[in-house]
């Protein structure tokens, strides 16, 4: 079968996934504003105090009839609708948080449309390009570009620890507390096993010993670091690599985990494990494309070999 028309046949079926998820997201509309006005539970649950029949004058037509019509269709009209489906989903998911984090209300319902609104977008994306743009993530500053060559291997360690103390910052130090503090104030909250605090701490310490033993094994033996604009000129096969393909990325995903453990936060743990299918299937097949274009049949064998999220239980790997 020619490129191209295989091309265009991959590109109708990611199409009618879209159109598919606002089927599915117009009849969810429709149960759940059945349930509104049936259960007073769901209505304060995903509501608080706000007036139904106010909001879901604006909400049936702009979220429920529109993402209908983007399923039914494929015309100018039917792109539309999913525009204004999906402006409206994050729209509102702004504005419930917002009510939510002012009166401890309606947590639930910002749950719910922040889950429409990456659901929303993803559709439009399929719709309107017949694919999700992944490729948008590794722009600008997180471009794949090799690190200049013959550099001191001190600098590469340096530079690599900079980045460990930037983003375990960011990611394990500000947004985790953030995200408790929500949790907490939209009514979310739901109580832990009384040692999950200390298994957390365990938990982080060990992830944490792995994820700096990887940046180590990284910056002195591959002639880079593990930033995407500052990548490693070989490839790196040694320490914690002999055993799993992304031990920086294991790392990263259960120290979230555990701090989400530590802070007794589900949302945290949520956040962890988004961060998982975020990376899984967005930003590693890039990577993976990259190694493989780069270190060719050296990387395609150590794919073959190694898995990427559970380690192998043939023993360490060895370059062929």
């Amino acid at each position: 079968m020619p490129r191209l028309v295989q091309g265009s046949l991959v590109r109708g079926g990611l199409v009618r996934r879209g159109r598919a998820y606002f089927a599915l997201q117009a009849a969810a509309g429709c149960l759940w504003w059945v349930a509104v006005f049936v259960s007073p539970e769901v209505r304060r649950a995903t509501l608080g105090g706000l007036d139904p029949l106010v909001v879901a004058a604006f909400d049936i037509p702009l979220f429920v009839v529109a993402s209908a019509a983007a399923a039914a269709g494929a015309g100018t009209a039917a792109r539309t609708a999913g525009v204004v489906s999906a402006v409206w989903t994050i729209a509102v998911t702004a504005a419930l948080a917002a009510y939510a984090a002012s009166t401890a209300q309606a947590g639930a319902g910002v749950l719910a449309m922040g889950a429409a609104t990456a659901g929303s977008a993803a559709a439009l994306c399929l719709v309107l390009l017949g694919r999700i743009p992944t490729e948008w993530i590794v722009r600008g500053p997180f471009a794949f570009r090799p690190a200049r060559s013959r550099r001191s291997p001190g600098l590469h360690v340096a530079g690599t620890f900079a980045q460990i103390i930037v983003f375990w910052g960011f990611f394990l130090g500000l947004v985790p507390p953030c995200l408790a503090l929500v949790e907490q104030r939209w009514g979310l909250a739901v109580p832990f096993p009384p040692l999950a605090a200390p298994a957390g701490i365990a938990v982080l310490v060990l992830a944490s010993a792995l994820g700096i033993w990887s940046a180590a094994v990284m910056s002195t033996l591959g002639d880079g670091t593990p930033l995407p604009s500052v990548m490693p000129n070989r490839l790196v096969v040694a320490g914690p690599y002999r055993w799993i393909r992304n031990p920086m990325a294991v790392a990263g995903i259960v120290q979230g985990a555990a701090v989400g453990f530590i802070l007794q936060s589900w949302l945290v743990v949520g956040y962890a494990v988004l961060g998982s299918l975020v990376w899984n299937y967005a930003v590693r097949p890039l990577e993976e494309a990259d190694l493989a274009e780069r270190f060719g049949d050296e990387f395609q064998q150590y794919r073959a070999a190694v898995r990427c999220w559970i380690p192998t239980t043939r023993g360490p790997y060895r370059m062929p």
